[in-house]
């Protein structure tokens, strides 16, 4: 794999211990989880899709056996695109089809295209985040802030680059959707999702979820990337990321973190997955010109932060302080984002802080650091 990258400069960028310890981590957590142990969900496409990310950007096939070893598994046995979040794999689906050329890798690929295009529709344009799954019926029909990389990202990428039509107005048509039903109109901030029956936010009482937020941060700019210069969906998608990151660079701690509640300052907790996927989104915005280099220091300042927090277990760098996997519980939302628990080396955590240190590398070869 040839990234045309200046090979003297990415030599460089390897001695870099703001990047380097990054390809550390990638290497213990692909050490410390077997392929086959990981489930078909969002958290581990995203993190298979941040492997190959990693790969591109070396140059390297580093990790393409461990991406196909998780591919192949979950085809072998069977797998499920139900939903937001096992639709999310298609990412990685399409990257291994366009590295390999197998046709099993497209078939995935084609099941996430089918399901996008024929999944119900709960609000406006959107599908229920939950979709048909068994759990999709234990909670109301709702469009979730996540799935601004769920199914945003791909559908970006997949529709712009596959030139298929009808995915790419998909594509399109979710910023400002997503930005007219779950952001704030006087805060600018994202609420965790949108309950259809309802008809309002959920939470209802500015309970900015720190992940969440995250998602809008780092999933926008993934998806610009694939909208064409010039166009009314990329220009209301650039101006959404910056009013929303106008909104949050108040609310960063002065050691570099963001907390799992923006507003509730020092009545949760710091949380690693959202500073990176901000963090990461910030250096993105900037290296492709969505953002102004005001937002460098503080993105340097939450990436330092979250790589200074790796820490060793059991002989490998691992990631603390992410927190479990969050819905907006039915009662007392808040409570639910105050109460989950933390731990180390989930999945998208881990995501988070890869598209951190690719985006960091940009800026690296650009020139754009301090």
């Amino acid at each position: 794999m040839n990234t045309g990258v200046n090979a003297e400069a990415a030599a460089a960028l390897r001695a870099d211990p703001l990047f380097s310890r990054a390809l550390e981590l990638a290497d213990a957590a692909t050490t410390r989880l077997a392929p086959q142990g990981l489930k078909w969900m969002w958290g581990e496409a995203l993190y298979t899709y941040a492997l190959h990310l990693l790969d591109e950007a070396l140059g390297e096939d580093r990790y393409l056996a461990y991406i196909r070893a998780w591919l192949d598994h979950h085809i072998d046995k069977g797998y499920r695109v139900d939903q937001s979040d096992t639709m999310a794999p298609g990412l990685t689906a399409f990257a291994a089809w366009q590295r390999t050329g197998e046709q099993r890798y497209r078939d995935v690929v084609d099941r996430v295209v089918d399901y996008l295009l024929h999944a119900e529709r709960v609000l406006d344009y959107m599908p229920n985040h939950l979709g048909s799954s068994p759990e999709g019926r234990l909670y109301p029909k709702s469009v979730w802030v996540d799935s601004v990389m769920m199914y945003g990202v791909f559908a970006g990428w997949y529709g712009r680059a596959a030139g298929n039509a009808d995915i790419y107005d998909f594509a399109r048509r979710q910023p400002a959707l997503f930005a007219r039903y779950l952001q704030d109109p006087q805060d600018k901030l994202f609420y965790h999702c949108y309950w259809t029956k309802a008809g309002h936010t959920y939470p209802k009482n500015k309970v900015y979820w720190g992940r969440g937020n995250g998602w809008v941060i780092a999933g926008l700019p993934l998806t610009i990337d694939h909208f064409e210069r010039g166009s009314q969906e990329r220009e209301q998608a650039i101006a959404i990321l910056r009013e929303t990151s106008a909104a949050l660079l108040p609310y960063q701690r002065d050691d570099g973190y963001f907390e799992t509640v923006f507003n509730k300052p020092g009545k949760t907790y710091p949380e690693s997955s959202a500073t990176a996927l901000i963090a990461g989104g910030w250096m993105h915005g900037i290296a492709g010109g969505y953002l102004d280099d005001a937002y460098l220091a503080p993105a340097l300042r939450a990436y330092r932060a979250v790589l200074d927090s790796l820490e060793l277990r059991d002989g490998l760098l691992s990631m603390p302080n992410i927190s479990a996997p969050t819905i907006a519980v039915q009662l007392v939302p808040y409570l639910g984002y105050k109460f989950t628990p933390r731990g180390s080396d989930w999945t998208y955590g881990l995501a988070a802080m890869f598209f951190a240190a690719l985006n960091y590398r940009k800026l690296a070869l650009a020139g754009k650091l301090p």
